[in-house]
């Protein structure tokens, strides 16, 4: 299965979803979004096929959205928009994208619903939360 990850290696729930995906035996296309920005058609097709908005989607912690006056609800979905594809960093991450669907994998479990294998488990995260238990069952975050 094709699995494409828009990635932030500076975010510990991005480098999760990636170790996870990777942990279950796929060779993801890694998108280091950061670097590459984004484009107006690929932000509107992710966030539609995720069922997200620029709101819904938009990181408020950790990034410019205060600093840029983007928290005010008063503030338009095209504002935020473009926003993003001047500050790629306002998109929150990560964003998996498959074959099952298309998730902001916040938190990084949520990544399990698009993967038809899992990886062994224990499975822990880097804070040592355990995210699958030893006989494959996913845990609550």
């Amino acid at each position: 299965m094709d699995i494409v990850v828009h990635h932030n290696p500076d975010c510990g729930t991005s480098r999760n979803v990636l170790q996870i995906i990777r942990d279950a035996g796929y060779d993801p296309v890694v998108v280091p979004y950061l670097e590459t920005g984004w484009t107006r058609p690929q932000l509107l097709a992710l966030f539609a096929a995720a069922g997200l908005t620029p709101r819904s989607a938009l990181r408020v912690s950790k990034s410019p959205a205060a600093d840029l006056g983007l928290l005010d609800p008063e503030v338009s979905e095209q504002v935020l928009l473009d926003a993003m594809l001047e500050h790629p960093v306002l998109v929150n991450r990560p964003i998996v994208v498959c074959r099952n669907g298309v998730r902001l994998c916040r938190p990084s479990g949520t990544v399990l619903e698009l993967l038809n294998q899992w990886p062994e488990g224990p499975w822990l995260k880097e804070d040592g939360q355990t995210l699958i238990s030893a006989n494959g069952d996913r845990l609550p975050e």
